[in-house]
């Protein structure tokens, strides 16, 4: 019981955190896209609930920023001019869930732009491309780790149920597999990739090249399940029966690698997020001016945004929860599949 109450309160958090990115265009206040050129490197706003006047406001606001005298990217409130957030405003269309159109924000301003973690060069909310950004960097460890185990799944069964030769060639190959450095087969395989590609393409580039290097460890821990449970009594059975190895397969054997299957995606989305970021980082995935967490954070390539903006690094702060979240529902998964331990 135990198992399951902790196996339950990770899948709660993690979809929260989930449906917030599915979510991103109620939470972001702009688009992505949408620049604001007055405002490049702007640093994140204050939320006042008092004013200079120690009034007591019931709804947070905050004081545009105005920039600086003898200077291009440093600001000052303008206290005469205090704005208040307006929530559930209906602003700028987006599509929910990708799918329905919808004007709803949860929060807005009528007028000035507010900047609660900040703009970048180009004057671009980072909020709104943080969450826009999770978007995609999370969907390309999602469908990377169902093609990785897509093919682990299908190498490693047929390898432990056939067995022979076939086992023997399926296991030396996930070896060299195992044996590669992943980072370097990624870049070398994007190496082979043509550069000047669209934005989808790029994207759809990145998940088959990441969803296709990592099938050898999923493939040898299925390969362990299936070599055990095709000769279990209930299997024998079935098979003295004239069951085909199809049926055998689908009905007997498969289903008893959920546990691994499940466990495994646990491991592989964090790092098939992190193999996005890294190549988005170095300029070999997403491109600008499409948001992901790689190219947000390629911006502290240049050292001086890496010393002065420090809300620039704030985009690898949102993936630590996602990340802390899917290694301990791993962690549950395992104690729920073998709860004698």
């Amino acid at each position: 019981m135990n198992e399951r109450r902790q196996l339950a309160k990770w899948l709660i958090v993690l979809g929260v955190l989930h449906g917030v990115i599915a979510c991103a265009g109620f939470f972001a206040p702009y688009d992505p896209l949408e620049q604001d050129r007055e405002h490049p490197y702007a640093p994140p706003m204050k939320l006042h609930l008092t004013d200079m006047q120690g009034h007591f406001h019931l709804r947070p606001f905050f004081y545009p920023f105005r920039v600086r005298e003898g200077s291009v990217d440093q600001y000052d409130e303008d206290i005469a001019r205090a704005t208040p957030l307006i929530f559930f405003a209906d602003r700028s269309a987006y599509r929910l869930l990708g799918l329905v159109p919808c004007r709803l924000h949860l929060f807005a301003t009528s007028g000035e732009r507010v900047f609660l973690v900040g703009t970048d060069g180009f004057g671009r909310d980072q909020l709104s491309r943080t969450l826009y950004g999770g978007q995609v960097s999370l969907l390309a460890g999602l469908l990377g780790a169902g093609i990785t185990l897509f093919f682990g799944l299908g190498i490693g069964a047929a390898a432990g149920y056939y067995g022979g030769w076939r086992d023997e060639v399926l296991m030396r190959l996930s070896e060299l597999f195992l044996a590669l450095p992943w980072l370097y087969l990624l870049l070398g395989l994007r190496a082979f990739l043509p550069l000047a590609v669209s934005p989808l393409e790029a994207f759809l580039l990145i998940v088959i090249v990441i969803g296709m290097v990592g099938w050898a460890r999923p493939a040898r821990l299925i390969r362990g399940v299936v070599l055990s449970v095709k000769e279990r009594d209930f299997v024998r059975a079935a098979r003295g029966f004239g069951a085909p190895d199809g049926y055998l397969l689908l009905r007997h054997i498969l289903p008893e690698t959920s546990s691994v299957l499940l466990t495994q995606a646990t491991i592989l989305v964090p790092q098939y997020v992190l193999a996005e970021m890294t190549l988005s980082f170095l300029g070999l995935g997403v491109p600008q001016p499409l948001a992901s967490w790689g190219n947000l954070l390629a911006n502290l390539q240049q050292y001086s945004v890496l010393v002065s903006y420090w809300w620039m690094y704030l985009p690898a702060v949102a993936m630590v929860p996602f990340f802390l979240t899917y290694f301990g529902l791993s962690s549950a998964l395992q104690e729920w599949a073998t709860p004698h331990k």
